[in-house]
């Protein structure tokens, strides 16, 4: 592998319910603040206690998208963790842990005990000052790592723990850890969490949701923030009732979104064409996970993509929008309710347990390309119909109470919303709903780039969603190569993914998922078959080394 920048990587290990999660957010939100660039990775089973869990921080002087394979520290809350990945710690690392049964010539053992008697705290506050040991070994002040912890927990006993990790010495040394304080990194955020954020920007004023991993954390976050952003979050008792109450606010006039995993949408499909019918705007998170049926429901897959593309019966027009990291998610997610509000459509989405749970770190987050907006008319006018024929397909939005007659119907209708059976009025309805997307396509591909390509070369990846993250961390030890990002599956653009291949000499689709979902899709739209393919369908996502790997060999 080329160097060519300061890289570190950390896995912290235990079990269920020591931590680990809340230690490797703590540092690497602290390591932000530090200057650093830092990707948290998050694997765990689908259990509450016992099991085994890990993070992986990768930490950069530079931007860093993924977690990589091996590690130059293991911090070790039990032996479980040592036994498993200790064949992946680097030559120069080492494994710090609290625990003295854990024994070994690359061992460096924190006496957190010693520290906790001291200042008479609870075992599991060890974790804190193991956090303080690891900023002392890595030659960085103090001061961010308790801002960060003052900040999150408000708690004095934390913040003690921490100065007490920090006063101890390392009773021995391994390879060069000096890290230096930079200019601090804005950002620390997860997919969940951008999400979150694009939305209440997005202008949101409704979420709803049936609890399901791992599209739940948006629930949390939002139920968190309502009182303060002044929007409204509903669990319901099922997926049904959540996607026919969203319907049910869109249609009263709110700005609406629900969430869920690929077993919650396929209870939605119902709901999904009550929406293609009766025009009533939808955002839809889709957050994947390992499938079929339960799969492997802590996990990430990419599976979903034809589902998301074709749920509901019948042919209605749809967004599907799939972001590749926070920031993206942050943009696209404002995107989706832009679109769903201004074309009456459904806007789906579609992420997974990768991109959710995983923290990126961001400088800034760029600039917004479109302005948040509801198109409703501020007053109805005379014989309005709620489904008037217009070039674009597009009906002027009336809302109940505004004075007069508002219609939203499941039965084919006429331009009033009464229901029809005639061919005449069948087809014309079939028409306008068609067309909205010559010009949803328009404006998506003037205003919101579908496509993005990174770096320069003859040969080209195509990818989407969260393996994006491995891609561009790859690509700095590929010569030769860049990367099409497609984040618009519907409408698709076929154009831009056209011109990116016909110009390459290989192209490489790179998919989480068994039969490479996307080349299936870009040779419908464009007529030209990838058949180069790497696809990873472990439940786990890509690392850099794997796409390295694969083209090197």
């Amino acid at each position: 592998m080329i160097k060519r920048y300061m890289e570190k990587t950390i896995l912290i290990g235990g079990q269920a319910g020591q931590g680990t999660a809340q230690t490797s957010w703590l540092l690497g939100k602290a390591l932000t603040q530090c200057g650093y660039f830092v990707f948290n990775y998050r694997d765990y089973p689908s259990l509450i206690r016992g099991g085994h869990n890990f993070n992986v921080l990768s930490i950069s002087d530079k931007p860093v998208f993924s977690h990589r394979g091996s590690y130059d520290i293991i911090v070790a809350f039990d032996k479980n963790t040592v036994d498993i990945h200790q064949r992946k710690l680097k030559k120069e690392g080492f494994i710090l842990t609290n625990n003295p049964a854990i024994k070994g010539k690359n061992i460096l053992f924190c006496n957190t005990k010693k520290a906790l008697d001291k200042i008479q705290a609870p075992a599991i506050i060890g974790n804190d000052v193991l956090a303080g040991f690891l900023f002392r070994i890595f030659n960085l002040p103090l001061s961010p790592l308790l801002n960060v912890a003052k900040l999150q927990f408000k708690k004095e006993i934390i913040s003690t723990a921490i100065k007490e990790g920090y006063s101890l010495q390392a009773e021995k040394k391994f390879g060069a850890f000096n890290f230096k304080k930079k200019a601090k990194r804005n950002y620390f955020l997860s997919g969940n969490e951008a999400i979150s954020q694009g939305a209440i920007a997005g202008g949101i004023d409704v979420y709803i949701a049936y609890p399901m991993t791992p599209a739940t954390p948006v629930l949390h976050y939002l139920a968190k923030k309502q009182l303060k952003e002044n929007i409204l979050v509903v669990q319901l008792e099922n997926e049904i009732a959540v996607a026919n109450a969203a319907l049910g606010a869109s249609y009263a006039g709110s700005a609406t979104m629900v969430g869920t995993s690929g077993g919650g949408l396929a209870l939605m499909g119902e709901a999904m064409s009550l929406q293609g019918m009766s025009e009533v705007p939808l955002v839809v998170y889709l957050s994947q996970r390992t499938s079929p049926s339960t799969g492997v429901p802590t996990y990430s897959t990419q599976g979903d993509l034809k589902f998301a593309l074709n749920i509901g019966q019948g042919e209605f027009p749809r967004v599907v929008i799939a972001p590749g990291d926070a920031r993206d998610a942050f943009w696209r997610t404002q995107e989706a309710f832009y679109l769903s509000q201004k074309y009456g459509v459904l806007a789906i989405i579609i992420g997974d347990k990768h991109l959710g749970e995983s923290n990126y770190t961001f400088s800034d987050l760029g600039k917004p390309r479109i302005k948040p907006r509801k198109f409703i008319l501020e007053k109805l006018p005379k014989d309005y119909k709620s489904y008037l024929l217009t070039k674009s397909g597009v009906s002027p939005r009336g809302v109940p109470g505004m004075g007069g007659v508002v219609r939203a119907t499941s039965y084919e209708h006429n331009e009033y919303g009464n229901t029809i059976e005639n061919g005449f009025w069948t087809k014309k309805m079939n028409d306008k709903r068609m067309r909205k997307l010559k010009f949803l396509k328009e404006e998506i591909e003037k205003k919101l780039e579908p496509v993005e390509v990174y770096g320069k070369g003859k040969n080209l990846f195509i990818g989407w969603g969260s393996s994006k993250g491995a891609i561009l961390d790859a690509l700095g030890n590929l010569p030769g190569w860049r990367f099409l990002q497609i984040s618009y599956i519907s409408p698709f653009p076929s154009q831009s993914v056209k011109k990116e291949i016909q110009k390459s000499k290989r192209v490489v689709l790179v998919e989480n998922n068994v039969t490479g979902l996307l080349g299936d899709v870009i040779a419908e739209q464009t007529g030209i078959i990838i058949k180069d393919k790497i696809l990873k369908y472990d439940a786990r996502p890509f690392i850099a080394e794997d796409i390295e790997e694969r083209i090197k060999n």
